[in-house]
Order: C-alpha cells, then sequence, then structure tokens
C-alpha cells in the first residue's frame, strides 16, 4: 500500500503546477471564450487531481510512520517478534 499509495502521488501531482499556471494564463487572456470552452471544468478537474494527490501522499506518510513504529518495536523487543 506504501508503494501504491506514493506512485499514485507521483503521478497525481507530476506537472500539476505547470497545468495549473498554463489554465490560468488561458483564462486571463481569453477570459469568457476560455470558460466557453471549458477552463473552468478544467480547473475543477485540476484542483480535484491535486487534493487526490494530497490524499495519496498523506496515506503514503500514514504508512510510513506505521513500518517504522513497527521496526523501531521489533529491535526493542526481539522476543514478540517469535509469536
Amino acid at each position: 500500500m506504501l508503494g501504491f499509495s506514493f506512485l499514485l502521488f507521483g503521478a497525481l501531482s507530476l506537472n500539476l503546477l505547470h497545468t495549473l499556471n498554463a489554465n490560468f494564463e488561458f483564462l486571463s487572456m481569453y477570459g469568457v471564450d476560455a470558460v466557453r470552452e471549458g477552463a473552468l471544468k478544467q480547473l475543477a478537474e485540476i484542483v480535484i487531481s491535486g487534493y487526490l494527490a494530497a490524499a495519496a501522499y498523506l496515506i503514503s506518510k500514514l504508512c510510513e510512520k506505521v513500518l517504522v513504529e513497527r521496526l523501531t518495536a521489533a529491535k526493542t523487543n526481539p522476543a514478540d517478534t517469535d509469536q
């Protein structure tokens, strides 16, 4: 799960800021025409993608924390791992 969430974070956040900047530039240049062409819908999709990337990052960090806690607990209590 750790690897999957990390890869999902990378895939979702790849080039996200560049796309967001290009969308804002398109909206500011063409205004109403850009809205007619779906720029607001694309902006909403970019924002949702950003939130999904943040969620995937949080999941990967949570998995990492649990893994580190288990590994350090196993080192301090080696008798507990033999069960």
